[in-house]
């Protein structure tokens, strides 16, 4: 029988403090969510190892230690409406849930939404919205957003989530072709658009009107 609780402290040691996540809120909703019921019961064995898993619909849950370093770059204090694009599983979802106020976020496949909306509020995140709609064309009205994150790589970044950021706001993004990508932070400032590159990354792709195309070209 695995010890999930022993499985999940010792991730969070080894694979997000130990890789320099200092966030304490972060820290502490990685330490809380039970990642081993965001898979199937087959992989739950594997929950807290250091490596994406395989959700269904050729999606994945990402790595631990990626879902710390997003959720970090968003820099969230606890007040903030976040939007996200990519439900999948739920997961990061439910680390937001655990940080922000009102957590707002889009799938394009109805199986994985209806899924994950069922597991969220069986965990009690009620202040989390589920839409089944186009993530790439973001959610207008519901904005403007304090955070926006996009949990699959993108060609570029979608023009309509840049403007739906409110002043200040921070997208944090993987940017890049279909095999790699940099996971690029924007601000959006007084002045324009304030960029870092936080380092590579591999993600599936954004699919969407501002994304990929389902046969694997750029929409233009």
């Amino acid at each position: 029988m695995i010890d999930f609780p022993k499985a999940r402290e010792k991730m969070v040691e080894e694979q997000i403090i130990a890789r320099g996540i200092k966030d304490p809120r972060v820290i502490a909703a990685m330490r809380k969510v039970p990642r081993h019921l965001f898979v199937e019961e087959a992989l739950q064995g594997q929950a807290y190892n250091d490596h994406p898993l395989p959700i269904g619909e050729k999606q994945t849950i990402s790595q631990p230690y990626m879902v710390a370093l997003m959720t970090e770059a968003l820099q969230l204090t606890g007040k903030e409406r976040v939007l996200e694009i990519g439900t999948g599983s739920g997961y990061q979802t439910a680390i937001l849930a655990e940080i922000a106020q009102e957590v707002y976020s889009i799938e394009r496949i109805r199986s994985l939404a209806l899924k994950a909306r069922r597991l969220l509020y069986e965990l009690g995140y009620y202040h989390v919205e589920i839409k089944v709609f186009d993530g790439t064309v973001g959610w207008p009205e519901k904005s403007p957003f304090d955070a926006i994150l996009v949990t699959a790589g993108a060609p570029e970044i979608p023009p309509p989530l840049y403007d739906q950021l409110g002043l200040g706001g921070r997208l944090v993004i993987p940017v890049g072709d279909a095999y790699s990508q940099d996971l690029i932070r924007v601000i959006k400032t007084k002045e324009g658009q304030k960029r870092e590159d936080l380092g590579g990354c591999r993600f599936v792709k954004l699919i969407g009107r501002y994304g990929w195309m389902e046969n694997g070209t750029i929409n233009q």
